[in-house]
């Protein structure tokens, strides 16, 4: 007993010391992952590369970086609500609240996805020499936080919406060439931040054979220093969007592969709408809404609120309107015959069955086609989720770029796309070529003719009856007459006609003295008043668009948009007006208004007696016109 006592004796300090040790261990642990969170949450515009000689660093809030750093335990808890839905599988909330509620208090530059500009004079120069070399205003870009916040544009039901618990992992597979580095790493940072990291695999950088400097070892030692689960591969050699896509999606293994481009940004939780059409089935392929990001000073938008995606017989990429059923609950995922082509989602195993993407096609151009019509004809399905919005930077003016290959890759590829899937349709877009494709060879179509074949995949008839089955209607492949053409004279001043006084567009139009045949008249002045009821120059895509509402709006030439709208014109022959816009309401009236003083053109209020408004067409197509109007509800 006694030897008993002595030892409970001495083993009550051991205890005390144990129990000090663990507590000191704790305490030194936790202020470790402080430490390297704070580390790992500085901004990288104070990191910036030497670009810009007075980049101004964006300094976030301490408190701010603490609540990002620790939300994760919060996060799960929140995810514990649990639901159970129709197909007896479980459903939650996978929205970060915590972060979202951090990002509405951030303030700062370009913050909210505000509009940003540059007020430094001195540096004007240099900005629109960066501007230039990028296609968007990369000296603004690096005065933005690359974690910043954004608007919240989804519907509001989409914000309560929630989608299964059990999803699939996910590889984001992202090519670049010569991409500016703060655009990059701000497309990488949005997808980090805003996507539950249980379910993101990696992110798979391919830099598709990029000369830029700070792509290399600088970009290289920042991923590493601040990401764990992205990849960057350098390519050896120029391969394109389409081979760089398909060698990230070699090495990807996630369950989900999702492609994007390396200037975009992930808004608030983008993933799970993506995710649950393929989980519940997967041969579906998702496509995010496509938010804008302004390329002049970075505001983020919306861009419409959705359309179907379609082609016309040139293979532009077009859009259809929603059916009702669309409308009907805009927070569910809807058909779409073709994706935009940049940013979508597909099963991994799914993608690989349909052969991936046609490695025949060359850099880029006719990719969206070829995986859409596989994706429908061969047993899938593609649909656009409303709910999962992601922003994209569309290019604006930018110095010539150096094309990556000789000869023409671009028709190339569209007619190995046609030659494979289109069957007897092919010959609707050979004919809009004008002879481009009589002498472009379209290489070995064995493997994909093959594919075909071993899928069982239907017809490219099948697929414009049954999926896109009014693109005919609104994109016809013989086009209908013009309702009128030839040049457009002023009655109020008949020697003068419209004329695009030499410019290119994107300026504004004005009068000139009118050709001797204004049925044939020289090109500055052949318009036409076409079907798809915009002004054009006849046969091109040059259309007169008004873009303002006030007094005496200015006239200015456009690409053809084909949504109507700004560039939607008819002809009034009762009093020779040319009436802009689909108002049909006469006190409203909005007319071209010629003024022969200064040779300019305007759009007034109709006034009746103005013969100033008036106008006479070359041609008129008097069948035609009478109904004008005939499917003009249909096409709004």
């Amino acid at each position: 007993m006694q030897i008993i006592r002595e030892f409970k004796i001495m083993r009550r300090p051991n205890m005390k010391w144990l129990f000090k040790t663990a507590c000191l261990l704790i305490i030194a642990g936790t202020l470790f992952i402080f430490a390297m969170g704070y580390l790992s949450a500085s901004s990288y515009t104070n990191r910036l590369p030497d670009q810009r000689p007075n980049a101004m660093p964006y300094v976030a809030l301490e408190v701010e970086k603490r609540e990002m750093e620790g939300q994760q335990q919060q996060q799960q808890q929140q995810h514990v609500k649990l639901q159970l839905s129709p197909l007896n599988q479980l459903k939650k909330d996978w929205h970060d609240h915590a972060a979202m509620k951090a990002d509405v208090e951030r303030v700062g530059f370009g913050e909210q996805g505000k509009r940003a500009a540059n007020n430094d004079e001195s540096t004007r120069e240099l900005e629109r020499k960066m501007s230039l070399e990028n296609g968007f205003n990369a000296y603004v870009s690096d005065m933005i936080s690359v974690n910043r916040s954004l608007p919240d544009l989804r519907y509001e039901g989409c914000r309560t919406k929630e989608y299964l618990v059990k999803l699939p992992t996910v590889s984001i597979v992202i090519p670049y060439h010569n991409e500016h580095f703060s655009v990059l790493m701000r497309s990488v940072h949005s997808l980090i931040n805003r996507s539950p990291p249980e379910l993101l695999k990696e992110i798979i950088l391919i830099d598709d054979f990029s000369d830029r400097k700070y792509l290399f070892k600088q970009l290289d030692e920042y991923v590493g220093e601040n990401f764990r689960k992205v990849h960057i591969f350098h390519l050896p050699q120029r391969t394109g969007l389409i081979g760089a896509r398909m060698a990230g999606a070699r090495k990807a293994s996630g369950d989900v592969l999702i492609f994007l481009d390396s200037h975009v940004e992930a808004n608030y939780n983008w993933l799970p709408p993506l995710l649950e059409p393929i989980a519940l089935n997967k041969r579906t392929a998702v496509c995010p809404f496509i938010d804008v990001i302004d390329h002049s000073n970075f505001e983020y938008r919306a861009q419409d609120e959705g359309a179907r995606g379609a082609f016309d017989w040139e293979f532009y990429y077009k859009r259809l309107p929603l059916l009702p059923e669309d409308l009907l609950d805009r927070t569910k995922p809807f058909r779409s015959p073709i994706m935009a082509g940049g940013l979508f989602a597909i099963s991994r195993e799914f993608f690989f069955e349909l052969g991936g993407y046609d490695e025949g096609l060359d850099i880029w151009g006719g990719e969206q086609y070829e995986l859409s019509f596989k994706i429908w004809m061969c047993g899938g399905e593609l649909l656009d989720a409303p709910c999962s919005r992601v922003g994209h930077i569309y290019r604006g003016p930018r110095n010539s770029q150096p094309s990556p290959r000789k000869g023409d890759y671009l028709h190339r590829n569209y007619k190995r796309v046609a030659e494979v899937w289109m069957d007897d349709y092919k010959q609707f877009l050979y004919e809009h070529g004008q002879g481009i494709y009589e002498t472009i060879d379209a290489g070995d179509l064995t493997e994909q003719k093959r594919i075909r074949e071993k899928l069982h995949c239907k017809s490219f008839k099948w697929f414009m009856e049954q999926i896109a089955f009014d693109l005919i209607k609104v994109y016809p492949p013989v086009e209908p007459s013009d309702y009128a053409y030839g040049a457009i004279q002023s009655i109020g001043a008949p020697s003068l006609c419209v004329d695009t006084l030499g410019r290119s567009r994107h300026a504004q139009i004005g009068l000139y003295r009118c050709h001797d045949d204004i049925r044939r008249p020289q090109r500055n002045q052949n318009w036409a008043l076409s079907w798809h009821r915009d002004l054009r120059l006849r046969r091109k895509k040059d259309c007169l668009d008004v873009q303002e509402r006030f007094k005496n709006a200015p006239v200015w030439l456009w690409d053809c948009h084909l949504q109507g709208g700004n560039q939607f014109w008819s002809y009034d022959r009762e009093h020779n007006w040319l009436v802009h816009g689909e108002n049909n309401d006469n006190s409203n009236k909005r007319c071209l208004e010629a003024s022969p003083s200064d040779r300019k053109l305007y759009v007034n209020i109709c006034r009746e007696g103005n013969r100033n408004m008036q106008w006479k067409f070359g041609v008129t197509n008097a069948t035609a016109l009478n109904h004008f109007w005939d499917l003009v509800p249909k096409l709004r």
